[in-house]
């Protein structure tokens, strides 16, 4: 198996600590990227009662039953979300 998320802590100020398999640890600023990348999808989890509904599936971090918001693992794990589009 690769790399993958095993736990992922949701902050009020927008940021998500991720733990993952190889005992790693990245703080993510999601808030920053969605403000600088809007999207009527995404906007809604600026706030905090929808930020907070993270989930792991298949190892990475997912917003939305529907996997609303999503990153590439990759990214995550070296600590760099790009456009996701």
């Amino acid at each position: 198996m690769g790399i993958a998320i095993v736990k992922a802590v949701c902050n009020q100020d927008l940021t998500v600590d991720l733990f993952f398999n190889d005992n790693s640890h990245k703080k993510i600023n999601i808030g920053d990227f969605i403000r600088k990348n809007p999207h009527p999808q995404h906007n809604k989890y600026l706030q905090w009662k929808h930020f907070k509904t993270a989930t792991i599936e298949y190892g990475n971090v997912v917003w939305g039953k529907n996997w609303d918001l999503i990153f590439p693992i990759e990214q995550l794990y070296i600590g760099e979300i790009k456009n996701i589009g």
